[in-house]
C-alpha cells in the first residue's frame, strides 16, 4: 500500500473520532455505557464510509508448487512395429513409476510425418519426421520447464536432420533407441529418377544408384527391368572404400502404356533385410504425335526442308498432299500447311475451316491471291506485282513464344511477288520485310488468331535456303528447324476449355501421397465452390469401388486416396446434377520407405541427445533413465507466487461491518429513546 493512502486512512480515522467526539461526548454531562457504546458504532460506520471513499487496494499472494513437464514422443511408423512390445513396456514403466509421477506431469504424443496426442499406436505411419515433432514440441512447451524422451529407432524419412535440432535453453532431450544397432552387411536400391510420360518411339532417361553398407569385398548384379522384361542389367563390385554405384541408362519406348518399371540388386549371402533390394516406379508412354499435311500441288524443294524441319522432333508426322485429297484422309490432320494455293484447294480449305483446323499459308508467285482473299483468311493481298528479293527482319517484341534464339546472319533472300496487304484480324509477326535495304512495315511472318483458331502466313518462298544457310553457320540444321518447330508447336496448341478440369499423377510411389484435385467452373467460367463434387475409384484387379466426396480447398476440390494399397486404379470424377464428369487411371507403385533401413541409427539419437543436456539409454537401461530423472536437481518442483491486487470495495465484509455499525446505533437510539 502506498504512503499517501496510508496518511488518507489516518485522516479518515481523525475525522471519523472528531465527529464522534462532536455528537457523542462534547458537552454530554452525562456519559452512560449505552452513549459510549453508540459513540463506537458511529465511530466504525463513518470510518468504514471514508475508507471505501479512500478504496485503498491490497495485494493477496498465492503459492503453488508446479512440475516440470515429462513429454513421451514415441515413434509410431512401420520401422517400429518389431519392436512393438518393448515400446509399450518402457512407456508403461515410465507412466506408473510413482518416482517420476511425484516429480513430473506426464504428457503422452506419437508421431509418424506429423505429432499426434498419445490415444493408442498403430505402427501404420509410412513415413518418420523427428524434426518436424520436436519443432511442434519446441513451441508448445516454449515457457515451461520441459524433459522430452525420444523413443525411436532414428531413422527419418523425410525433414531435416533433427541431430541438429535445438530445444529450448530450460528443456532438455533423452533419446531411447529402439531395434537392432547391430551393423550388417546391407546392399539397397536408391530413389529412381525418371520421367513422368515418355513419347513413343523414343528413349527415355533412368537414373538410379546402389549403395552398399559393409567392410568386405562383395558383388552383385543389378536389373533394370520394364514390365518384367530385363531392359538392362550389369554387375558391380563394391568394399568399404567404393561402396557407391551410380546407374544411369536409357530405355526405348515401344509401347503406349502404363510401364512398371524395376529395379532390382541381387541378395548377399549374408544380408538380413532384403525390403530395400528393390525399387519400382512407372512411367507412362504416349502417343502424341502430331500430323501435319503439307498440301501442294506443286514440286518444290521448299516442301522437303520443311518436311525435315518439322519432322526433327519425332512426335510429328508430315504427309505431302495433293489438293484433291480425299476427306477421309484430312480427317486426321492437326495442322494443314497449305503452299502457294490456287482455286483447287478449296475443298482443303473448306474442310479445315468445317473442322476448325488451325492453318500456315505459304504464298509464292504460283499463288492465286484473288482465291485467297475470296476465303476470308484474315488478310487481303494485292496481286500483279512483279517477284523480288525480300529479306526477314526478326521483330524482337514478338510475345506469343520466344523467338529470340533464331539467327537471321547471312540467310539469302526469299523470292515473293505479294503486293501491299491489308490484315483483318489480330496477329503479330514474326518476322518483318526488308526490300532493297528499307524496312517496308509490313509482315513477312505474322501469326493470327481469329474464332478460337490460329493461322499463319508467309508470304515468300525458297525456305530450303535458308535451311542450307543455317547448316553453312553452324554445320547443323538446328537454327532453322527449332524456329519452324516453334511456330509449328504454336499452331498445334490449344487452349483447354473445359468447365471440369482433373489434375493428377500417372504414377505414385507408395500410397501415402495419393492425391488428386479437381477445379469446377460456372458456365461463365467462374469457380463454383457449391459445387458437389465426387471421385470414384475402381481397383483395376479386384474391381473394389471406392466413392468419396471431394474436399473444398482453397480455390479446388481435393481427394485424399492415401488409404489405397499398390496397384492399378481407375477413377472417374463427377459433378452432381450436372453432365460433367472426368476419367483417368493412376498407379500406386509398391514402396515403404521405412523398410528401407537396416538398423537403427543410435549415433544420430546420441548426438540430438547430448546437444540438448541430454543422454543416450537403451530399452534395457530403463531403471537408469528412471534414476537419473530422478536424481538431477534440474529437475525439481518450482514454487511460483501469484499476485492479485484487490480494492478495498471488493470487500464484501467491510460493507456488512458498516450497514451493521449503523443499524444497531439506529436501533439503540430508538430501544432507549434518544433524539
Amino acid at each position: 500500500m502506498e504512503s499517501i493512502t496510508v496518511l488518507y486512512i489516518i485522516l479518515a480515522a481523525i475525522v471519523a473520532l472528531g465527529i464522534v467526539v462532536f455528537q457523542y461526548i462534547y458537552k454530554q454531562k452525562a456519559k452512560s455505557k449505552i452513549h459510549w457504546l453508540l459513540a463506537f458504532l458511529r465511530f466504525i460506520g463513518v470510518f468504514g464510509l471514508l475508507v471505501l471513499l479512500i478504496n485503498p487496494k491490497f495485494s493477496q499472494k498465492t503459492y503453488t508448487l508446479e512440475k516440470p513437464n515429462l513429454v513421451i514422443l514415441a515413434d509410431n511408423s512401420t520401422s517400429i512395429l518389431k519392436s512393438e512390445d518393448d515400446l509399450q513396456l518402457l512407456i508403461s514403466e515410465l507412466e506408473n513409476s510413482k518416482e517420476v509421477t511425484d516429480r513430473f506431469k506426464i504428457a503422452s504424443y506419437t508421431f509418424g510425418s506429423k505429432l499426434d496426442a498419445l490415444d493408442s499406436l498403430s505402427f501404420t505411419e509410412k513415413n518418420t519426421n523427428i524434426y518436424k515433432s520436436l519443432s511442434a514440441l519446441k513451441d508448445i512447451y516454449a515457457r515451461e520447464q520441459t524433459v522430452t524422451i525420444l523413443f525411436s529407432d532414428g531413422n527419418q524419412t523425410i525433414g531435416a536432420d533433427y541431430s541438429y535440432a535445438k530445444t529450448n535453453p530450460d528443456n532438455t532431450i533423452y533419446t531411447v533407441v529402439l531395434g537392432d544397432t547391430t551393423k550388417y552387411k546391407d546392399i539397397s536400391v536408391g530413389p529412381i529418377l525418371t520421367n513422368k510420360y515418355a513419347f513413343l518411339k523414343n528413349k527415355f532417361p533412368l537414373e538410379t544408384y546402389v549403395s552398399y553398407q559393409g567392410q568386405t569385398s562383395v558383388s552383385a548384379t543389378v536389373s533394370v527391368k520394364m514390365n518384367d522384361k530385363v531392359v538392362h542389367k550389369e554387375n558391380l563390385k563394391f568394399d568399404g572404400e567404393s561402396n557407391f554405384k551410380n546407374i544411369a541408362i536409357e530405355i526405348d519406348a515401344n509401347s503406349v502404356g502404363v510401364k512398371k518399371l524395376s529395379v532390382e540388386v541381387t541378395q548377399l549371402p549374408e544380408e538380413l533385410n532384403i525390403e530395400n533390394n528393390r525399387r519400382s516406379t512407372s512411367i507412362e508412354v504416349i502417343d502424341e504425335k502430331t500430323k501435319i499435311a503439307l498440301v501442294s500441288d506443286i514440286i518444290h524443294p521448299d516442301l522437303g526442308a520443311l518436311k525435315k524441319a518439322i519432322e526433327s522432333n519425332e512426335q510429328r508426322e508430315v504427309s505431302i498432299l495433293k489438293s484433291n485429297a480425299k476427306n477421309s484422309i484430312l480427317e486426321e490432320i492437326d495442322l494443314f500447311i497449305f503452299y502457294q494455293p490456287t482455286t483447287k484447294f478449296k475443298n482443303a480449305f473448306d474442310f479445315a475451316k468445317s473442322m476448325n483446323v488451325n492453318t500456315f499459308i505459304i504464298a509464292g508467285s504460283k499463288t492465286d491471291y484473288s482465291f485467297l482473299n475470296m476465303n476470308n483468311v484474315g488478310l487481303e493481298i494485292e496481286n500483279g506485282y512483279p517477284e523480288q528479293e525480300v529479306f526477314g527482319l526478326l521483330n524482337n517484341g514478338f510475345t506469343k513464344y520466344d523467338i529470340s534464339k533464331f539467327d537471321l546472319t547471312d540467310f539469302p533472300p526469299l523470292i515473293s511477288d505479294a503486293g501491299p496487304i491489308l490484315i483483318t484480324a489480330p496477329y503479330e509477326a514474326l518476322l518483318g520485310t526488308q526490300i532493297k535495304g528499307l524496312d517496308v512495315q509490313q509482315p513477312l511472318l505474322a501469326v493470327m488468331e481469329q474464332n478460337a483458331g490460329k493461322q499463319a502466313f508467309l508470304l515468300g518462298v525458297n525456305l530450303w535456303k535458308w535451311r542450307m544457310q543455317t547448316y553453312r553457320n553452324t554445320n547443323n540444321f538446328v537454327n532453322f528447324d527449332e524456329f519452324i518447330g516453334n511456330l509449328i508447336r504454336y499452331l498445334t496448341s490449344s487452349k483447354n476449355k473445359a468447365r471440369l478440369n482433373v489434375d493428377y499423377e500417372k504414377v505414385y510411389e507408395g500410397s501415402s501421397n495419393t492425391v488428386i484435385t479437381a477445379t469446377y467452373f460456372d458456365e461463365a467460367f467462374l469457380f463454383d465452390p457449391n459445387a458437389r463434387v465426387t471421385i470414384k475409384v475402381t481397383n483395376s484387379n479386384t474391381k473394389k469401388v471406392q466413392t468419396n466426396p471431394m474436399v473444398l480447398k482453397n480455390g479446388y476440390f481435393e481427394a485424399d486416396l492415401s488409404n489405397l494399397i499398390a496397384g492399378s486404379y481407375e477413377f472417374v470424377v463427377s459433378v452432381e446434377n450436372e453432365s460433367k464428369s472426368s476419367s483417368g487411371s493412376f498407379v500406386i507403385s509398391e514402396f515403404d520407405m521405412e523398410n528401407q533401413f537396416v538398423s537403427s541409427d543410435d549415433a544420430k539419437m546420441e548426438k540430438l541427445a547430448v546437444d540438448n543436456g541430454g543422454k543416450l539409454f537403451y530399452p534395457s537401461q530403463i531403471k537408469a533413465l528412471v534414476k537419473d530423472l530422478k536424481g538431477n536437481d534440474a529437475y525439481v518442483p518450482t514454487e511460483k507466487s501469484t499476485e492479485n491486487i484487490v480494492s478495498l470495495v471488493d470487500y464484501k465484509l467491510l460493507l456488512g461491518l458498516i450497514v451493521f455499525a449503523f443499524a444497531a446505533e439506529w436501533f439503540i437510539r430508538k430501544y432507549n429513546g434518544l433524539i
